[in-house]
């Protein structure tokens, strides 16, 4: 399609959106992208994209806001197509703004493919079940709330927790065993920063590139000061660079989301400017098919070598496991992975709540011909035995520690060892499964 006649001026603008009438023939099409263009020579073009049409009038969302935008100093040029970037595997190593534009003062990358962000609806039949551990280095996941190849297993976490350094730690940690072959050339790492402080992508890309993963990690990053529209596009360019790498290039892809709040944040922002009749807790009633097209974004593929593995960050509000965004995400996801303040507030890391944490995919990628034979019927009993003291802490806080059973002291005794040997790591510690397994069963010795 070719590219539409300028359109000069503006009938609203709302907040990030704005309103264009008698817009002639041929009419815009959904999600189609337009340039901006602001009569000041300093200011270049904007990017937005369509989001209602009706008749003559079209609402365009901007995404990197409408500061200095008139009503009569814009020319809106429709492009005839929807947001696509380029790819190639120059994207690895490369760092990205939340638009998919460079930023690291490499250049451009040479593109060997073009590709629609949105993605397309995969077909279940062309899906394989995901088997096959990752190993993250951290006793707690591998041992108890196990990552399978293809799986989408978030972090719930909340402001001040040390989900950061749990991420980077598994990014640059994570490899796949159960494969004979794979190596470590083709595992890669795809990171979306959105909303996140400048510290915080500081932070992960120096410990990509002290690890020495940088040159197999592509980075995309909103930062808090961005405009919070650009947040809606992250995720997408992120996913978009991962399924090329993983079922174009054969690539076993590791992708990284945080922070799923200020994303959904960015929702609701957007659906409150465009009048929408809000749901639970003032977002749109579609947040949770919202969710579910970047999270069912992952996977494994028949005839592709690759596969798509996703850990989304989410911080709940007021530490809330109720709230939208972590109740929407817990039914899409297959698990979560919980953080705890009490445990953080003791010194151990990662602070991994391992009762409410849970990875439902895990049965079926450990055992016989996985990991070993008896880590089912091990990590059975570590819950089994970890979810008593709860119960004997209650009862001690009543009568006293000193009156009660001696069978209830030896459960305080493994709840603490339990926490201090098995879930805590020293920093940079990375376990592996056999140093997990024996230290589990050494602790249900107690």
């Amino acid at each position: 399609m070719q590219p539409f006649i300028q359109h000069l001026g503006l009938k609203e603008i709302r907040s990030n959106l704005i309103t264009l009438t008698n817009i002639t023939s041929p009419p815009p099409s959904y999600e189609e992208i337009v340039t901006i263009a602001i009569d000041q020579a300093q200011i270049p073009h904007r990017t937005g994209k369509v989001i209602q049409i009706s008749g003559s009038t079209a609402t365009v969302l901007v995404f990197e806001g409408t500061s200095n935008m008139s009503l009569s100093n814009t020319a809106t040029t429709f492009t005839g197509r929807l947001m696509e970037m380029g790819l190639s595997k120059d994207l690895l190593g490369r760092t990205f703004d939340g638009l998919g534009r460079p930023i690291d003062g490499l250049g451009n990358i040479s593109v060997h493919n073009k590709r629609i962000i949105n993605g397309n609806a995969t077909n279940p039949t062309r899906r394989i079940y995901p088997r096959n551990y990752i190993h993250t280095g951290f006793s707690a996941i591998d041992g108890l709330t196990t990552l399978i190849r293809g799986q989408k297993l978030p972090i719930f976490s909340a402001d001040g927790l040390p989900h950061d350094r749990l991420a980077a730690q598994i990014a640059t940690q994570a490899r796949i065993v159960s494969d004979t072959y794979l190596n470590e050339n083709n595992f890669a790492v795809v990171f979306a920063a959105m909303g996140v402080q400048h510290g915080t992508a500081e932070f992960f890309r120096q410990a990509f590139e002290e690890s020495g993963t940088i040159d197999r990690t592509i980075m995309y990053l909103n930062l808090a000061n961005d405009p919070p529209t650009e947040r809606i596009a992250t995720p997408r360019f992120a996913l978009t660079a991962a399924e090329y790498l993983a079922y174009d290039l054969g690539y076993h892809v590791l992708v990284i989301l945080t922070d799923m709040t200020a994303y959904a944040e960015a929702v609701r922002e957007i659906s409150s400017a465009h009048g929408e009749i809000p749901s639970r807790k003032g977002y749109p009633g579609y947040l949770y098919s919202d969710l579910a097209s970047i999270y069912e974004r992952a996977g494994i593929l028949k005839n592709s070598p690759g596969s798509l593995t996703q850990i989304p960050i989410l911080t709940m509000p007021n530490e809330d496991i109720t709230h939208p965004i972590p109740d929407l995400t817990g039914y899409i996801t297959e698990g979560q992975i919980v953080l705890d303040r009490r445990l953080t507030q003791q010194g151990i890391f990662p602070p991994i709540n391992v009762l409410p944490s849970l990875s439902r995919l895990m049965k079926d990628g450990i055992g016989e011909g996985y990991t070993t034979p008896d880590h089912p019927k091990v990590a059975a009993q570590l819950f089994a035995k970890y979810a008593e003291v709860g119960d004997v802490q209650a009862l001690a806080t009543i009568i006293g520690e000193d009156d009660l059973t001696e069978h209830d002291k030896n459960i305080l005794e493994f709840g603490h060892r339990f926490e201090h040997e098995f879930v805590h790591q020293e920093e940079f510690e990375n376990r592996s499964l056999e140093e997990t397994l024996n230290i589990a069963r050494e602790l249900l010795l107690v």
